[in-house]
């Protein structure tokens, strides 16, 4: 196991930079996520690690050594691709074999290593198949396994299971899990899906235009996001978000006036305006009440979509639409009237300029 550390690492292609300042240790063991949206540079960042794309500033250190200058193959790291780059003329035994042949290891121990690798995949009834003949994840596993023959110090991961259908990557998330608690080797995953990240890792980086947003646990990065960003990108569906303004009795009171809170769970300062998220999964939908209650709204049900367990509604209050997520069985329908009531505990306050989350106020509302 291998401590990898970015200090303040930069990369620019001209003018555009596509990784600005990334500054973070990789503890040694850790299954570290960098997950963001397309182009925010979190493969630019894994191919620094791997000596595919130089630093342009910064230093990059594993095991305590600075490896900005040292060839790929020196690093001690194995990359496995969003393709599975296997030669398709070479067995499951010769393409698990290749980077130890190259590095003229004996035959015994290339068949020993090959061997037992193969055993921890569930592969040892296909060493002598070619590609052709394996289904995606099996060729997935081929890829893995190729990288694991290697003990490598760190391994990388660059959107491995992109190209497998939605059963198939859920099994290959578990293989990964299992797969990480028995090595206990240091890894840094790169994905743009939120589940994949939320699942695997034991800490995750929310990139955003080649920054960093945020660092943190999954349930830090859920609970607590830094901004409208990370509060937007995690969780499925997204967070709802509204603005509010703060009217002279001291409410605040979305756009269109039908949504209005006596107070905030956070710090306004002296803001007349703020950006409130809510999550679907906080929205608690009650039958219509007779008459008002603290924090409830009269909501119609303009549309509902049901998924299996749950059922996702778009809520209607006057102009304001919100996407609540309730259970699968026996859910409201189109056209229904309800009454949605917000928890204070489970609302988030962001800065309506700047997008960053107001911290909480000591007495909540």
């Amino acid at each position: 196991m291998t401590e990898v550390k970015l200090d303040r690492i930069g990369k620019k292609y001209g003018a555009v930079e596509a990784v600005q300042q990334f500054d973070l240790t990789i503890r040694e063991g850790e299954f570290l996520v960098l997950l963001g949206p397309s182009g925010c540079g979190k493969s630019t960042t894994l191919r620094m690690i791997a000596g595919l794309e130089s630093i342009t500033s910064g230093d990059l250190m594993i095991g305590g050594a600075r490896m900005n200058d040292v060839d790929p193959k020196d690093r001690g790291v194995a990359m496995v691709f969003q393709n599975y780059a296997l030669y398709p003329h070479k067995s499951v035994f010769d393409n698990m074999a290749m980077a130890l042949k190259l590095q003229k290891v004996p035959a015994a121990e290339i068949a020993d290593r090959v061997g037992r690798t193969a055993e921890l995949l569930g592969l040892t009834d296909y060493l002598q198949r070619k590609p052709a003949a394996l289904s995606g994840g099996q060729r997935q596993r081929v890829a893995i396994g190729r990288a694991i023959v290697r003990t490598p110090k760190v391994f990388l991961f660059d959107e491995p299971l992109s190209n497998l259908d939605a059963k198939l990557r859920v099994k290959m998330r578990m293989e990964l899990q299992e797969l990480h608690d028995r090595l206990g080797a240091t890894s840094v995953y790169v994905t743009h899906d939120q589940v994949e990240a939320m699942t695997l890792a034991d800490r995750i980086v929310i990139m955003n235009g080649g920054v960093v947003a945020q660092v943190g646990t999954p349930r830090e990065v859920y609970d607590h996001p830094a901004d409208e960003f990370v509060a937007g990108f995690i969780g499925s569906p997204a967070m709802n978000f509204l603005d509010l303004t703060r009217d002279d009795t001291g409410r605040w009171v979305s756009d269109c006036g039908n949504l209005a809170l006596p107070a905030l769970p956070a710090d306004t300062g002296s803001r007349r305006q703020v950006r409130l998220g809510v999550r679907p999964e906080h929205i608690e939908v009650l039958p219509r009440a007779d008459g008002p209650a603290p924090l409830t709204y009269p909501v119609r049900v303009l549309l509902a979509e049901l998924l299996g367990a749950d059922a996702l509604l778009s809520l209607g209050i006057g102009e304001t639409r919100l996407l609540a997520r309730v259970g699968g069985a026996d859910h409201p329908v189109q056209g229904d009237d309800l009454t949605v009531r917000l928890s204070p505990s489970q609302l988030h306050v962001f800065d309506i300029e700047t997008g960053r989350a107001l911290p909480r106020a000591e007495t909540g509302a």
